[in-house]
């Protein structure tokens, strides 16, 4: 692949960006227990599916190179994979046919029914699985259905039996170790650890690592990183001329105390929990005060709320020993999901609902799939199906999303103020009283009133109104009606003494919960009609840990505790997985892919680390900062890993062509938000407000018409609120953004470990014919003063600006030749106006690769 030096800077003018269709794969397998990962191999030339290089986790140092002789089987990665596959049907988890089970190390080498043994280790001949698996009788041949085990397959068997048929434990669910960074030989790579132990795997693997990014790349990459927006023109040229060595290390502090540091992180969360603002469905009505939570997420990040904490607050905010607004607003985490306000089996519907919140959980915050454990044990990882119904349990109390009928929510927290909240506490208990006797005195008049009119009275409200104003006077005598326009004045008092306090606040969150829920059970093949064994409360099995003690619930609590307990069992320090996870996340969101490329997926069927020792090593920096992720972007971005360059070299390419070493940094498409908001930056129309209600940009007729109520719950937004950052546009479920989607903006339905990055024909008629694009266009070249420039001999200084502006460079002699030419044929030839033919150049430069992707 050719390096980026090997690219032009720009595409020929007005011409799409190379393009290669969408590849055809669901988007809601970013929920799958393995996924492939796609990288950017060029500048909009073509994609790769990235593999992983295995490394074996029970090593956890650096290991010698394999030898090309023996290369050692992984069991996890290739071995227990085709057991899953091809025996587990049989022999697995459900089944024991022959007393055979391939789910754990005694039992597959326990003695079947027959008297024989499956694998034998060290010896291939008495293993009987080999000889099963390789036999022409049709009667003994294994598996009995379905494909049969490939010549690949069995060779990898075999050599693992011979070499002793190892069944390690999964690395993940082994506890995580403090290694030591490794002293490598060039000494400029032991100053940061993270550069100690890249090199050290580069070494081994006869590469070296990229000569450094130059400066212009990397002010570009840190910005586009930790904030989601370009740097000016004239920060890219105040960095590139400061020879101070410390230049970038005041660049990366600057971007993180910038408050766009966490509309940028924080939508990286925002993926993982499904955050939308509607329910989906066919109404798809909205969440209010969903936003607030958004607003959490984003000022949690900028305010560098440790780690721990923040996850604290979103499983039990409700439940600390300092509940504040914030971490009842931080419970909204439990209303994101989609939820069916008609439901034709709501007890089904009750159950689903909880396994969303379960499915996001277990794989947001521990990279594990309990989820697949809902109607049976786990196919793959040791967790059995007790493990999935004792976290319901924990969960017990979470009501469902659902407004009862009374009118009282679950949902919506009263959270105003002790003085404003006496005062509005004062006025209902006035109106109550007042209704009270108004409708004492109505009953006396609806009495004597016409049977069709008392009927009427039955109905609805406002026809009920009506028939009183007709006929409620004439009902009553005059003592009663004066009584009833008195109370009708003390009422009108009251609404009016109501409106001169501060207004009531809500956020969405656990207004509701059950401190004493129901008795949870097994669910035979996850039915909820089919209870079977009673569990309790208790942690995944795999992780050992002692049964959780709870809490005795009073009288008065409003919660049962559970959640508290679970939430403190999460954060512990020796929880294996928390730190893993997020160490890794932090990892994938600055280098395009994590260690563990399946970042949700921590499992058997996961992906390998590829860098064992500094996951764990970085996860343990994670504990130690006191689960700060301020620091830990600092000492990632201030290594010389991440400020290498992203160009090719053909030693890297034929060795590791998918960068699994990190040899080199890897180039990137900008996300649908980025593409977004750089385009607004570029002509200076960027609104960067921080936090409240989401707005909605203008949809076309033609996109509003795909609901199923046409235009139904989309609003109207000013021209101001039209500009703000991406992360504030309204998350319809049923209608997100086109531009946005364009660019793989996520299904919100479910949690999104990490987005796909296509390159297909939409993204460029988008970006060519869109109206948002064409109208942004227009105000770059009223930007950059292109209305002062009204010949052509001003061309140059056009192309120069819009350039400037749009890529933070300048110009080179053959672009401004190139623009200059273009503007004149669309003036002479295709006879537009110099305006038109102006905008359109900008228009040009925003569909550049440059443009659209960071080295």
């Amino acid at each position: 692949m050719p390096a980026r030096a090997a690219l032009p800077k720009s595409p020929t003018p007005i011409s799409p960006t190379p393009v290669i269709p969408m590849m055809d794969r669901d988007r809601r397998s970013c929920i799958a227990t393995a996924s492939a990962m796609y990288a950017i191999r060029s500048m909009g030339i073509a994609i790769a599916m990235s593999g992983s290089i295995g490394i074996q986790a029970d090593e956890f140092q650096p290991s010698e190179p394999p030898s090309k002789a023996a290369p050692e089987i992984d069991f996890a990665r290739q071995v227990q994979p085709i057991l899953a596959k091809r025996c587990f049907a049989c022999h697995g988890p459900d089944k024991a046919e022959g007393g055979l089970k391939f789910v754990d190390q005694e039992s597959a080498y326990a003695e079947t029914d027959s008297g024989e043994h499956a694998i034998v280790p060290g010896d291939i001949e008495a293993s009987v699985m080999i000889a099963r698996i390789t036999t022409d009788d049709e009667y003994e041949k294994m598996p009995p259905e379905g494909d049969p085990v490939t010549s690949e397959e069995v060779e990898i068997l075999k050599s693992w039996i011979a070499s002793g048929a190892a069944w390690r434990n999964h690395w993940a669910f082994e506890p995580m170790k403090d290694p030591q960074p490794p002293v490598v030989a060039d000494a400029v790579w032991n100053k940061n650890p993270i550069d100690a132990f890249v090199f050290d795997s580069l070494a081994h693997a006869g590469l070296s690592p990229n000569f450094p990014a130059d400066r212009h790349d990397l002010i570009r990459r840190a910005c586009y990183d930790l904030t989601g927006l370009p740097p000016t023109a004239a920060q890219v040229q105040a960095f590139v001329t400061d020879d101070d060595p410390l230049a970038f290390e005041r660049l990366v502090d600057e971007l993180l105390e910038s408050p766009q540091y966490g509309q940028r992180w924080g939508r990286h969360w925002l993926d993982l929990v499904r955050y939308a603002e509607t329910n989906s469905f066919e109404r798809d009505n909205p969440k209010p005060n969903a936003w607030k939570y958004r607003d959490y997420v984003i000022d949690a990040f900028n305010n560098d709320k440790p780690y721990d904490q923040f996850v604290r607050e979103q499983l039990a905010g409700d439940e600390l020993a300092n509940v504040t607004k914030e971490s009842l607003i931080a419970t909204g985490y439990y209303r994101l999901g989609i939820w069916d306000d008609e439901p034709a089996d709501p007890l089904q519907a009750r159950f689903d609902e909880i396994d969303d919140i379960i499915t996001t959980t277990s794989q947001a915050f521990l990279g594990l799939t309990i989820n697949c454990a809902r109607c049976h044990d786990h196919k793959i990882d040791p967790i059995p199906q007790t493990d999935y119904y004792s976290m319901v349990a924990f969960l017990a109390d979470v009501t469902s999303y659902a407004t009862r009928s009374d009118g009282t929510s679950n949902n919506q927290i009263d959270v105003t103020g002790n003085e404003a909240n006496r005062g509005h506490q004062q006025c209902d208990t006035d109106l109550q009283q007042i209704q009270a006797k108004m409708l004492e005195i109505e009953q006396i008049g609806i009495a004597k009133m016409s049977g069709p009119d008392q009927r009427a009275t039955e109905g609805k409200p406002r026809a009920r109104q009506k028939i009183l104003n007709k006929n409620l006077k004439e009902c009553l005598d005059a003592d009663q009606w004066e009584t009833y326009q008195e109370l009708i004045v003390s009422r009108d008092a009251v609404q009016q003494r109501r409106k001169s306090l501060p207004p009531r606040e809500t956020v969405m969150g656990l207004a509701r919960c059950d401190a004493t829920p129901d008795q949870t059970f097994v669910l035979f093949r996850g039915n909820p009609h089919s209870p079977a064994d009673p569990v309790e409360p208790a942690y995944p099995a795999i992780f050992g840990d002692a049964p959780p003690v709870l809490p005795p619930v009073a009288e008065s609590a409003k919660s049962a505790g559970r959640r508290r307990v679970l939430a403190e069992w999460m954060t512990r320090d020796d929880n294996r997985l928390t730190a893993r996870v997020m160490a890794n996340r932090l990892w994938q969101f600055h280098f395009g892919r994590g260690i563990v490329r399946s970042s949700n997926n921590f499992g058997q069927l996961g992906t390998p680390p590829t860098h064992p020792l500094l996951l764990d090593w970085l996860a343990q920096r994670l504990i130690d900062g006191d689960w700060k992720l301020k620091s830990m972007h600092r000492l990632i971005m201030t290594s010389r890993v991440y400020q290498m360059s992203s160009a090719s070299t053909d030693e890297g390419q034929s060795v590791d062509p998918d960068n699994n070493l990190f040899w080199r940094f890897d180039p990137r498409r900008l996300s649908a938000e980025e593409v977004r908001d750089s385009i607004l930056a570029a002509n200076g129309s960027l609104n960067v407000e921080l936090g409240g209600p989401s707005f909605y940009p203008r949809m076309s007729a033609e996109v509003l018409a795909g609901q199923s109520r046409p235009g139904s719950g989309w609003g109207d937004s000013t021209e101001d609120q039209l500009n703000r950052r991406s992360v504030y546009i309204h998350v319809k479920r049923s209608l997100l953004t086109p531009l946005l989607t364009a660019f793989d903006f996520p299904d919100p339905d479910l949690t999104c470990e990490e987005r796909f990055t296509t390159l297909q024909p939409g993204q460029a008629l988008s970006l060519l014919n869109s109206d948002f694009v064409q109208e942004q266009s227009d105000i770059l070249a009223g930007s950059i003063g292109a209305d002062e420039w009204k010949t052509n001999a001003d061309n140059e200084e056009i192309v120069r600006r819009t350039v400037r502006a749009v890529l933070q460079r300048e110009s080179s002699a053959d672009e401004i030749a190139a623009g200059g030419r273009l503007i004149v044929e669309l003036q002479e030839k295709h006879e537009l106006s110099r305006d038109r033919a102006v905008g359109l150049y900008c228009l040009s430069v925003m569909n550049w690769n440059e443009f659209l992707f960071v080295d």
